[in-house]
């Protein structure tokens, strides 16, 4: 089988809509994803980050952009839409990435209150940083 495009998502949610909040919570996910991940930063086809309306202290990219290697990653900034009673202060990424391994395991970071997103990709994720 030859390379193919796989997709990773992650969440994280910050205290409060600051620039040291946010640069705290995105280098946080940044490092579980590289941690838990085998990504050649080369094989990154691009990586949209959304952020909820409440927060507008930095934009997440800028602050990837500061990382070891992410300088020539294409990243983009959206406004994630707005849905009444939604988690509030929101930050989610959505990675696309080749690879010649179709098969390779992909961890999916939720962190903080962004767990409850998606409970049952926590639990997985769980057992597969457990091994």
């Amino acid at each position: 089988m030859g390379w193919r495009v796989r997709a990773i998502r992650g969440a994280t949610t910050v205290s409060e809509n600051s620039v040291a909040a946010i640069r705290e919570a995105v280098h946080e996910l940044l490092d579980e994803l590289e941690l838990h991940n085998q990504l050649d930063m080369d094989e990154i086809v691009s990586i949209t980050f959304s952020v909820t309306k409440d927060l507008d202290a930095i934009f997440p990219a800028a602050i990837a952009r500061e990382r070891p290697h992410w300088a020539n990653v294409p990243l983009l900034d959206v406004q994630q839409m707005h849905v009444a009673g939604s988690l509030e202060r929101c930050i989610r990424f959505l990675i696309h990435f080749n690879t010649p391994n179709p098969e390779i395991e992909i961890y999916h970071p939720y962190l903080r209150q962004a767990r409850n997103l998606r409970p049952d990709w926590t639990l997985a994720q769980a057992a597969l940083t457990s091994h």
